[in-house]
């Protein structure tokens, strides 16, 4: 038996959650394969949030406290595992809450738009296509975005993203922090501040550093490449593989 605080039993609680967001209609099956890809990388990460990953947090939540128009983009699987959450950092950093799905289709979007009303949301953006404008240059149906939301914000968290959408919204003037397991994958080299991080445990320090720097009033930007920030996660990983090694 895995004791309720280990890493592992926090882990298939995490997998449990997904699995039953798929059964509600919320996760395309899609996503779970790409939870899978980043259970894996967070087990080489050593299941923890890393110092350089704390920075990667804490510059995002400056970023998000500072932004004029603030969006938080979500899909399925962040419905899933963290839609409480999601409305807690929206309350704080006073964002707008859109729904945007790689494979979308209005059932699901109206689904996961209910399931954000049922945790306190007031407002969810993104299901109204009488709103909507389109992202240009990009093919996916992720181009397909809310007038008042992500297509005029001007910081957009966009947690579990791929690279396309990441590097068209740049390209539009966003500035793009999103939470991405792997250090090397186009959306984590694309966007501005990438947190490698379990996105369940980095919500959590997220609005927790959100809500002390509010109250703070701090505005001062800290130092942050994400270039380097994403060569310290390759290190990270070198290093619990070479500790796995040696007790193998």
């Amino acid at each position: 038996m895995i004791p309720k605080n280990h890493p592992r039993a926090k882990s298939l609680l995490v997998r449990e959650k997904l699995v039953a967001g798929y059964e509600k209609g919320l996760v395309a099956k899609e996503g779970l394969i790409a939870h899978g890809r980043g259970e894996a990388f967070d087990y080489l990460l050593g299941e923890k949030t890393s110092k350089n990953a704390e920075k990667a947090i804490k510059t995002a939540a400056l970023s998000l406290i500072s932004a004029k128009s603030p969006v938080i983009s979500v899909n399925g699987n962040v419905a899933s595992l963290c839609a409480k959450e999601i409305i807690q950092l929206a309350k704080i950093i006073n964002a707008k809450i859109e729904v945007n799905l790689f494979y979308a289709n209005q059932k699901r979007k109206k689904r996961i738009a209910r399931i954000l009303k049922i945790n306190g949301a007031k407002k969810v953006l993104g299901v109204d296509s009488k709103s909507a404008k389109k992202i240009p240059k990009l093919d996916s149906a992720r181009r397909i975005v809310d007038t008042s939301g992500i297509y005029s914000a001007d910081v957009i968290l966009v947690p579990l993203e791929d690279g396309d959408r990441t590097l068209m919204l740049k390209k539009f003037g966003k500035k793009v922090i999103t939470f991405d397991l792997n250090p090397l994958s186009r959306t984590a080299q694309t966007a501005d501040i990438t947190i490698v991080d379990d996105i369940s445990r980095g919500m959590r320090k997220l609005i927790q550093i959100c809500r002390k720097l509010k109250k703070s009033k701090v505005k001062q930007h800290n130092s942050f490449d994400n270039k380097r920030n994403l060569v310290e996660a390759v290190k990270e990983i070198k290093k619990n593989l070479e500790k796995r090694a040696i007790h193998a």
